[in-house]
């Protein structure tokens, strides 16, 4: 069937429509002369930094003590110009958006300023290899169906999504805006784990199978905890002022000390709540207060019922 022009002729109004609701809904679009982070170049940056944390396991082969400087260098030297622009983008973004200035307004050097950031960001890599290196191990000594730190690296999307945030976190620290959220976030969709760049987590981290697990922002998490699918580490409600805008800048979600074990599907609320070391959280257990040091906390038992096909009556069984 041949195109009806008539139809076509529609479109030129249809643009005007559109274009429109640029200005009645202007918090819906971006448009002028300010740029934002390039979302592309912010997960290339963690592709490289991956590459740096973990040499050998993704992209370049045949990496040994010979050549791993050079290869070292060129990919710092890569993300040094590439996170020192994404990183004043962002800081002119947050500028605008607290002060309403536009970008020609504004005298700071973001680039000046996103560069001293992107070099004290890199500075802690070192560190974080370490950290990350206790991650690793506490998912080998934690799950006995693993069979290597190799396994771990390539395969485990918990320890991928701790990865993320503990590179986002060190961003978030240094006081990068709106990157370490575009970091988590994608690591959310990738992996199906939410973590908040804003929690504080120790070392010997492990999430098994990892999926629907959320971290708030404001968590803080001790050293060798175990957390399993499904764990919400959550607000308890979001308290308002007298305008009845939302209080930020408040502890709203839990903490959990050390060696702390919290099964499937457990909730666990409130920044005034705290979880004692050493304790085990079963699995669907809902939570608002804290508990001691050394607790088991579980449902009650259920009680099934199976109805069999063949026999008319009903079974009760105690589990």
């Amino acid at each position: 069937m041949a195109t009806d022009l008539r139809l076509k002729e529609q479109l030129p109004r249809l643009t005007d429509r559109i274009v429109a609701t640029y200005r009645s809904i202007g918090k819906a679009s971006h448009l002028g002369h300010c740029p934002l982070p390039r979302y592309e170049e912010v997960i290339a940056a963690l592709a490289d930094l991956k590459e740096i944390l973990y040499p050998g396991y993704r992209r370049r082969e045949g990496l040994h003590h010979g050549n791993i400087t050079y290869y070292v260098g060129s990919l710092i030297d890569s993300l040094h110009d590439r996170l020192t622009t994404q990183i004043a983008r962002a800081l002119q973004h947050e500028d605008r958006v607290t002060t309403s200035h536009n970008c020609q307004e504004s005298r700071v050097d973001y680039e000046a300023k996103g560069q001293a950031i992107t070099v004290a960001f890199l500075e802690r890599l070192p560190e974080l290899r370490e950290i990350l290196a206790t991650d690793a191990q506490a998912a080998y000594d934690g799950d006995p169906a693993c069979r290597g730190l190799d396994e771990v690296i390539f395969c485990y999307p918990g320890f991928d999504a701790i990865t993320v945030y503990r590179l986002a976190h060190e961003l978030w620290k240094l006081g990068v805006p709106f990157i370490p959220r575009m970091m988590t976030e994608w690591a959310h969709r990738e992996t199906g784990i939410d973590i908040h760049p804003g929690a504080q987590i120790g070392s010997h981290f492990f999430i098994d199978h990892g999926t629907g697990v959320v971290i708030g922002e404001t968590c803080v998490i001790g050293n060798y905890v175990k957390l399993y699918q499904g764990v919400t580490l959550g607000a308890l409600s979001f308290p308002r002022d007298e305008t009845g805008k939302l209080i930020r800048n408040r502890k709203r979600h839990p903490t959990i000390e050390d060696r702390v074990v919290i099964y499937a599907n457990a909730t666990i609320l409130g920044g005034d709540t705290v979880i004692g070391h050493d304790s085990v959280i079963g699995s669907s257990v809902w939570l608002t207060r804290s508990v001691a040091p050394y607790s088991t906390v579980v449902m009650e038992e259920p009680r099934l019922r199976v109805r069999s096909k063949t026999e008319p009556q009903t079974a009760t069984y105690q589990i």
